[in-house]
């Protein structure tokens, strides 16, 4: 039996990098193609990715198609219609009903021929394209080749099948249910996120990771983590470590950016160093624990950890951490760091107010929403 070869990992850092390289991978295809986004949007972009994938097809490649019903809502009804006549899959997640629209695949990846695959936080939308700085919004990613790309294979296949939430129920509930497979490569994971109380494998990997590490950087672009998370980033600089946030200093979600900063004073007296990206709107995804990084769809708040359909590579290989912190340090060159002192008078009793109940809504409502609509979908 030939083995697996080792995962390796190029980052793909910008709009105007990552879309090239997953459109002439594409066109290079010979067997499969699989896409899944959260978001796909009728501009050129996406119609250039449509293109392309219809080429594929028309010369035998077996096409796959997994868009989220919710984020792709205001895609024309008959978007896919070329595509589908082509021969190719193409499906949508979650179909959207009154009762259950909570539940959410917010998953981007492309895999092609099962050699190598594209992950991170770009969505497939015209904002997404350009450098971060001048022109489109700020995002991470990268190409990956070697063992992790069948488990991410795997990975949509398995959310492929669960797509129509009005059929196999018994079937979406045992993946619910279901434990993640352990690694079968050193230095890189595969960690999955679904619908459901306690801690995510996300929350659960970054636990382990937080407890002994001395230099976090994370970049976020929700950011409102559980309790316990909160108290490991003011433990770690606590025992003379440091924690950076790199958050949204312009945001697409306003009421996430307002329950995220209902935080501020707490961790900012914790002695966490807090950042927000000025040049475009900040939609990046990228955990560093000392040697340990993860890069892929999740934020750090409740709904990635613990509602939406998410997956995380983590990597624990020092190359990957440092070229990581590279990556990191170029958004902080972009950011403002918020002071304490000055974060704490610049902050009206609107403001604040507006904060407190974003929290509410985005901590405590939202979750309790989704998961009984999860819940309900499984009777």
């Amino acid at each position: 039996m030939v083995a697996s070869r080792p995962t390796a990992f190029e980052w793909l850092c910008t709009g105007q990098e990552i879309f090239p390289a997953m459109l002439a991978a594409i066109g290079a295809a010979r067997e499969s193609v699989r896409l899944e986004t959260y978001i796909y949007t009728d501009g050129e972009l996406g119609r250039q990715f449509r293109d392309a994938l219809r080429a594929a097809q028309q010369r035998g490649v077996r096409v796959r198609v997994l868009v989220d019903a919710f984020g792709s809502w205001l895609l024309p009804d008959d978007f896919f219609a070329p595509l589908a006549a082509a021969g190719a899959e193409v499906k949508f997640f979650n179909p959207l009903r009154l009762w259950r629209f909570g539940v959410r695949d917010h998953r981007k990846l492309l895999v092609c021929d099962d050699q190598e695959a594209f992950v991170g936080g770009f969505n497939l939308a015209d904002e997404y394209v350009g450098d971060g700085v001048a022109r489109g919004w700020c995002d991470i990613g990268g190409r990956v080749t070697g063992a992790a790309v069948a488990r991410l294979t795997a990975s949509f296949e398995e959310l492929f099948a669960l797509a129509d939430f009005e059929r196999q129920p018994l079937r979406r509930l045992r993946a619910f249910k279901a434990r993640r497979p352990p690694t079968d490569a050193p230095g890189d994971e595969l960690l999955s996120s679904r619908p459901g109380r306690g801690p995510s494998p996300i929350q659960a990997a970054l636990h382990r990771d937080l407890a002994p590490a001395r230099d976090v950087l994370i970049v976020s672009a929700y950011f409102l983590p559980p309790r316990r998370l909160r108290r490991e980033l003011g433990r770690v600089v606590k025992r003379g470590g440091r924690v950076r946030l790199i958050l949204a200093g312009h945001s697409d979600v306003r009421v996430s950016q307002l329950a995220g900063r209902n935080l501020y004073r707490r961790l900012l007296r914790a002695g966490v160093e807090i950042y927000e990206y000025q040049p475009q709107v900040l939609h990046a995804k990228l955990f560093i624990c000392d040697d340990a990084v993860y890069v892929g769809s999740a934020n750090l708040d409740v709904r990635s950890l613990r509602l939406n359909y998410e997956f995380m590579l983590r990597f624990d290989v020092v190359g990957v951490a440092t070229t990581a912190r590279l990556v990191g340090e170029r958004l902080l060159t972009h950011s403002r760091r918020i002071e304490p002192v000055a974060w704490r008078e610049s902050q009206t009793p609107w403001q604040r107010w507006q904060q407190r109940w974003a929290h509410f809504l985005v901590a405590r409502v939202d979750p309790w929403v989704a998961l009984r609509q999860f819940r309900g979908g499984m009777t």
